[in-house]
């Protein structure tokens, strides 16, 4: 009998998670994060805030299937690792994606920890997604999940080999709708709570506000600037933009126009026309590889330059200090500092890493 772990967030994913995994007849026990305090992200210390409600359907659900079940404070972790860093790549001109954090700190970090220090085998969680072994290299091999639209793998590419080796998705090879069935004829409290949507901190979209609330400050207006370097207008602080972006730029301009670059150093926002968001070429770092160790000649992959973004071909190799740098075969729209690069070999991930520079 396996002991687990199962990361419960009240929703309907990780619940019918924990049903599956009982249903193997393991020794399971449920667990929910809990990550910030209310004022943390701009709620009411005395209002009902979504991440109780959360918490008390993971324990409804943990309790119907007489399960133990706990929660582990990690609000300093989360604000260390997960929010600082959030805050620190707007403040450097690039778009981060702090559910990759959270899951590399928390979720499979500290939580990976905490697994070990209680003696379990295994972390489950309700992502969708595989694990494989290869028994040819040995190596564990994260698959994509077989529901396309769901599929979760992106976000997951930064496991290492020994998590990997400790981590269940029950959901990997299922339908959302499949999920949603299940949940409903198990009478699950939450079966129809639709999915989150926007990042868990900043409930109302609002990036920049939450930057300064967990600052205390604003990042100073700057300017607009061509890519001649003339000058457009005035923007209200970098951590407002994003690259691609057109709307909310508020200035008149005689057509469409885009943000092409973003630059810290010198407090300038980057305008252009849409063509000029196209590059070929990337450079990534922080680089985790899962098919293989390192790349030791250029391959041929499909790649991601952003969680929804269509995979495209590519060819990938690495350099001595191990970056990793992407040539694809037609130039993408919208390649952002910040965001992560993940790279597949059909519907196996072979590796990633977050976008540091971006070529011609």
């Amino acid at each position: 009998m396996e002991k687990t772990i199962i990361a419960m967030s009240g929703g309907v994913d990780s619940s019918v998670a924990a049903l599956l995994t009982k249903q193997t007849g393991d020794d399971c026990i449920g667990v929910t994060l809990k990550l910030y305090e209310n004022e943390d992200i701009g709620i009411d210390r005395q209002k009902t805030c979504c991440s109780l409600d959360d918490v008390q359907d993971a324990r409804a659900v943990a309790y119907k299937l007489d399960m133990p079940f706990y929660v582990f404070n990690f609000s300093k972790n989360f604000r260390g690792e997960v929010i600082d860093r959030f805050v620190d790549a707007y403040r450097h001109g690039c778009t981060p994606n702090p559910c990759i954090d959270c899951n590399r700190y928390l979720k499979f970090g500290k939580l990976f920890l905490r697994m070990q220090e209680l003696q379990r085998d295994y972390i489950v969680t309700g992502h969708y997604a595989r694990v494989e072994k290869d028994e040819t290299s040995g190596r564990y091999l994260l698959k994509k999940g077989l529901d396309m639209i769901k599929d979760q793998s992106y976000v997951l590419y930064d496991l290492t080999q020994e998590q990997l080796s400790h981590v269940r998705f029950p959901l990997g090879g299922y339908t959302k709708t499949e999920i949603r069935k299940i949940a409903e004829e198990n009478g699950f409290v939450n079966a129809a709570k639709p999915d989150s949507q926007d990042i868990c901190f900043v409930p109302d979209g609002d990036y920049a506000s939450a930057i300064a609330r967990f600052t205390d400050e604003m990042l100073p207006p700057g300017e607009f600037v061509d890519h001649e370097g003339k000058v457009l207008g005035q923007h209200e602080g970098i951590e407002h933009y994003t690259i691609g972006q057109r709307r909310g730029l508020k200035l008149a301009a005689g057509s469409r126009i885009y943000v092409t670059d973003i630059c810290p150093d010198t407090n300038r926002v980057v305008l252009g026309k849409n063509e000029d968001l196209f590059h070929r070429e990337l450079t990534a770092e922080n680089v985790n590889l899962i098919s293989c160790e390192k790349i030791t000649e250029p391959i041929r992959v499909k790649a991601k330059i952003r969680y929804r973004h269509k995979e495209e071909p590519a060819v990938a190799w690495q350099t001595e200090d191990g970056k990793l740098h992407l040539r694809f075969d037609e130039p993408q729209r919208a390649i952002t500092k910040g965001q992560a690069v993940v790279m597949y070999d059909g519907d196996i991930v072979v590796g990633g890493g977050r976008i540091c520079a971006v070529g011609e």
